[in-house]
């Protein structure tokens, strides 16, 4: 028979067998999901993790944040203000996936940097996949900043990137050569 109060044979603590898990406390008999969690933003990787990706996204105010970096993988926060975009950019040799948590824009996509024809608009939920090798641009046209996550494969950004803002980001990408 299951006994719902000791959860035997697993560990005490069964969903942080890993080590340091964002949620210090965090059990789903504790966790009514009613109440906000503070997730401390930082590069998790490359160790196994779980999240909920929704709040911590939502709880990023950082232009870039490195959320987990693995060899193959890497997730980062992204928090776009009012009137700002991503910056047109594309990645020859990796894929991209990004999902709004918040906000609206539209996503622009094309071959080359001045043909931009595949346009989108995009708002809470959406999800947009980009290939490899396309020139692309997410553009804020809402009135407050869009929160998103993107996926990375292979990983784009140094482990534990943290840009507050757009400026930073465009120095050090120049300064890594993006």
């Amino acid at each position: 028979m299951y006994n719902i109060y000791r959860q035997y044979p697993y560990p005490i603590n069964m969903y942080n067998i890993y080590g340091t898990y964002p949620y210090p406390y965090w059990s789903p008999i504790y966790n009514s999901g009613f109440e906000r969690q503070f997730i401390r933003l930082k590069d998790y990787g490359p160790k196994p993790f779980v999240i909920n990706i929704e709040e911590a996204t939502k709880q990023n105010n950082n232009f870039r944040t490195a959320l987990w970096t693995g060899d193959h993988l890497q997730l980062t926060l992204m928090s776009i203000d009012v009137g700002e975009d991503i910056g047109l950019e594309i990645h020859p040799n990796l894929d991209q996936f990004l999902r709004i948590e918040e906000g609206e824009g539209i996503v622009k996509m094309g071959n080359r940097k001045d043909q931009l024809e595949f346009q989108r608009r995009v708002y809470d939920d959406f999800a947009i996949i980009i290939p490899a090798g396309t020139w692309h641009n997410l553009i804020n046209t809402g009135d407050k900043p869009i929160k998103l996550y993107s996926i990375y494969a292979p990983p784009q950004h140094p482990y534990g990137t943290v840009h507050r803002t757009k400026a930073d980001a465009e120095a050090a990408e120049e300064s890594y050569g993006h």
